[in-house]
Order: C-alpha cells, then structure tokens, then sequence
C-alpha cells in the first residue's frame, strides 16, 4: 500500500516521533506540561493528542495554488494539543487554552455551522477551521459523528508564528486530527491533507495545499515532491554533506491580515493571467472564464505555441502575449467582454482583492509560475542524477538563487529584511538562499555545508541578528528560535498514552 493510503499513525510512547536524546527530552517535557496544564484548566485528564510539524519549502513557491508541484520537507518544530471531551453535564462549548500565556483562552458554541468572524481575527479561529472542515468533510463521507458535544483543548506551538514555516497549518492539521481521533476517526493521509486544506480555506486565504499535504505525510529522512490533482508525496533523499539553515527576518508575515493586498492578490493576478493567456492562444472568452483556473490549466495551449515557433518553454507564450506594464481592470474587462465583479462573483476573498487592487501585473506572476515549476523538476532531477554530492549541491544552491530572484524581481513577495539576509546568507557561505513560504517576511532558507554550520550561524548572528538584539527587537537567549539547523522531519501523528 502506498504510504498516503495509510492512516495517520497512532503511537503509545514519544520516541517514533521524536527520536532520543535531547529531542526526545524536550518533547517529554513538553507532553508532561501540557497534561498538567490541561487538568489545572479542565479538571481530568485529556483523551488523546495529536502533534503537526511545520515545514520549509525548499524550492517551488507560490505554484501550489496553480496546480504545480513542489518540494518542501517537515521541520521538527510542530504544534501538538491536547483534547478531551467535557462532562456530560458541561455547557456544549469549545474551550480552547494555551500553554503560552500570550494566548488567552477562546470559548465558541460547539456549533460546526457556526461562520468564522473574518474581521475579528483571533488565534483560536485556526482550531475552529479544523473543527468546521472535519464535520464537513464527515458528512460527504456519511460518517454520523451524532450531536455536537464539548470539547476542552489545549495547545502547544514550538512553529514560530508569522515566519513562513506554516505555523498555521500544523495548528490546522493537529487541531484536525486531535478531532478525529476524539470522534474515533481515522482516514488515510492523503484524504486529510486534501481536506485539512479546504479547512483552512475558512479563515480567509486561498491556500494551494503543499503546507496541510507535508505537515500530515512528511517522512523522517526525506524532503517531498507533492504533487496536486489528487495529492500524492514521493520521497526526494538530499545529497549528503548538506544541511538547511533556516533564519528568521524578523519581519513578520501575516497571511490572514494582509491577503488581500499580498497573498490572495497574487492567486487574482495568475487567475487573470491564465484567462488572458487563453483567450489571446484562440479560445472563446465565454468558456474561459468558468473552465481556467489556474496557469497550469492553461500550460499546454502556451507549449503548442511555444513549439510552433521553436520553444519548448511555456513562459514563452508568457513573453510574446502578455504585456509587461500593469493591466487594469478595464484593460482585461476589454479582453474577455466580462466584469471582473462577475467572474470572481463566487469568491469574497478574490472581490476583497479587486476593492484594493489598481492594477494587475499578468506577465511578471505568469513569468515567474512557469519558471518557478521547472525549477521543482530540475531540483528533483538533480538529486536523482548521476553528479556527485558535490556538485549536487552546487546546482541545488544555483537552483534556490534562481528561485528566490523570481520571488523578489517577478513575484514580488520579499521585503528588504528578506533580502538583507539572503544576501548575507550567501556572502557567509551559502551554496544557495531565497525566501521561503508565502514572503513578505517570515524566513529564509539556505543550503549550506556541513561542515561551515556552526560557524555560518555565528556569522548570521553578528552580520542580521546584533543589531536586532542590541535594539531588542529579539533577546540574546531567543536565537534559537530564529536561527536552526533542520533535518526532514516525520508527519502528523496521533498519541494515545
């Protein structure tokens, strides 16, 4: 059976999941307070746990949501919770506490039909996408999970927030699976990466789906090509003598506040420009609006024209059919005869971005999703090639260097903190650095040898974080946090104990 056939995995004892030695440790810890906590908060014990990793994405960024793969593998840092259901004479609430008390409690009616207040945006919401998506999704399957009951919930986060590892969806994804394995469910991996994806739909950004896809079937050991459309993961081994430092900018990104000028911005202009390709490649304005979605929908008209005049590349339709100063919107209402109000009638995140929006820049996000896909394959081909580590390495490096130019020339989702660091990252030794996630802030991520890591992270410490603890925007004891060395972590699990 294939590894996403199975289910989420459900473990007795920590060290499957954690190793030993210090890791094993620290969860213990971990694990220990959280218990404590919750039966301070709850009275009794929790029923279950439930742990998802963050994750760095090594190279294809912005394209899942364009139906692209991509190669991103878990980190160690997760978001574990711990759940239990209330009494039977309890209120029928949702109670959920943190271990971090910057975190104050947030109650909701144990309602999976409730709607998630968009415009009150507070941390528990995350919880609630999971709880509304598992009932949703339930229902398509017939499963009867009965009357809604109260749940107590606690939660531990070790992913920092805002920094583009995906905070967020391993938050999404343990809250999911803690619900599941509360309701006795349990499904194969690739059916809760598909759906934890559309829970996080709920709270207001047009996720692709790599972050839920490598959180729930991530494998110790290995980085993941995920592929969309259905999703499937195949392990990718990296070469040895190479470790991903991942560092903080200190800028953080903040997806759900500001995606309708950033991340859900970017998911309008490609819809934009897959329409406008298709109709400038021949096809009627009419069916192009309700059938393309995505620029991989229109990638095979781009290659038969491509091929047509001697290319095989699709960014070449990009380059002769697309203009490179900003359309309006009235420039591509004129193009496909239609209001842009009515093509995205059905998305309130996609009208919010037309209510900001004064232009769209169709050639530059085209340009950059068809090259950024190509370099996934090439990273992919590279390591399955016959060169040695070496020189693997090399053209990773040249690979992540490519990447992150794209983000910041075509995509234009770095900020000047991101690119100070990337620049240092590579003067200090870095076969290769760009940003990671969605941008705007949040991490970056460099390849670099082994052998330099203990000395590239100084040199990262006295070149980007000095000034920043002398200003004490961090504290000397918190470098940790912001600056790591992570080997491909294992997936979601269940604990039961």
């Amino acid at each position: 059976m294939d590894e996403e056939e199975l289910a989420i995995p459900i473990f007795s004892t920590l060290e499957p999941v954690y190793g030993e030695g210090s890791p094993l440790e620290e969860a213990q810890l971990r694990f220990k307070t959280l218990k404590s906590k919750f039966t301070e908060i709850f009275g009794g014990e929790p029923q279950v746990y439930a742990r998802s990793p963050g994750r760095v994405n090594l190279i294809g960024e912005h394209i899942d949501y364009e139906g692209y793969s991509v190669l991103p593998m878990a980190i160690r840092q997760d978001t574990i919770i711990a759940i239990g259901r209330a009494g039977a004479g309890d209120p029928k609430l949702l109670r959920i506490a943190n271990v971090n008390e910057k975190y104050a409690m947030c109650t909701y009616q144990a309602d999976p039909h409730q709607e998630i207040d968009l415009k009150n945006h507070k941390w528990g919401h995350y919880f609630l996408c999971g709880y509304k998506g598992f009932f949703e999704y339930a229902k398509t399957k017939g499963v009867d999970l009965g009357e809604p009951i109260g749940l107590n919930i606690i939660v531990d986060g070790t992913v920092p927030t805002g920094s583009g590892l995906s905070s967020s969806a391993a938050f999404v994804c343990s809250a999911t699976i803690a619900i599941m394995a509360t309701f006795h469910v349990n499904l194969p991996k690739k059916e809760v990466a598909q759906f934890t994806c559309e829970c996080e739909r709920h709270i207001g950004t047009q996720s692709g789906g790599m972050d839920q896809a490598i959180s729930i079937m991530a494998k110790s050991g290995y980085a993941e090509l995920i592929d969309f459309n259905p999703i499937r993961a195949s392990d990718v081994q990296l070469p040895a003598g190479g470790t991903f430092i991942i560092a903080h900018s200190l800028a953080e990104s903040q997806k759900a506040v500001t995606a309708a000028t950033n991340y859900n911005n970017r998911v309008v202009e490609c819809r934009l420009a897959a329409i406008v390709l298709s109709v400038k490649l021949g096809k009627s304005a009419k069916n192009v609006v309700s059938e393309v979605k995505t620029l991989s929908d229109v990638e095979g008209l781009c290659l038969e024209y491509a091929e047509k005049h001697g290319s095989s590349d699709p960014g070449f339709a990009v380059m002769k059919l697309l203009k490179e100063e900003p359309y309006t919107a009235e420039d591509i209402e004129a193009i496909i005869n239609e209001p842009l109000a009515s093509v995205f009638k059905s998305s309130p995140t996609s009208l919010d971005v037309l209510r900001a929006a004064k232009s769209f820049k169709l050639f530059q996000r085209a340009s950059h999703v068809y090259s950024e896909a190509k370099r996934v394959y090439a990273f992919r081909d590279t390591v399955l090639s016959n060169l040695s580590d070496e020189d693997k390495l090399q053209k990773l490096g040249d690979l992540m260097n490519e990447s992150h130019n794209s983000c910041s020339v075509l995509y234009e989702c770095s900020c000047p903190e991101l690119e100070e660091l990337v620049k240092i990252c590579r003067d200090k030794g870095a076969l290769g650095a760009r940003l990671t996630g969605a941008g705007w802030g949040g991490c970056a991520v460099a390849l670099v040898k082994e052998n330099i890591v203990p000395q590239f992270i100084i040199n990262l410490k006295e070149c980007f974080y000095q000034t920043r603890i002398e200003k004490g925007i961090i504290g000397k004891n918190e470098l940790g946090l912001y600056v790591f060395a992570s080997k491909p972590s294992s997936g979601a699990a269940i604990f039961k104990f």
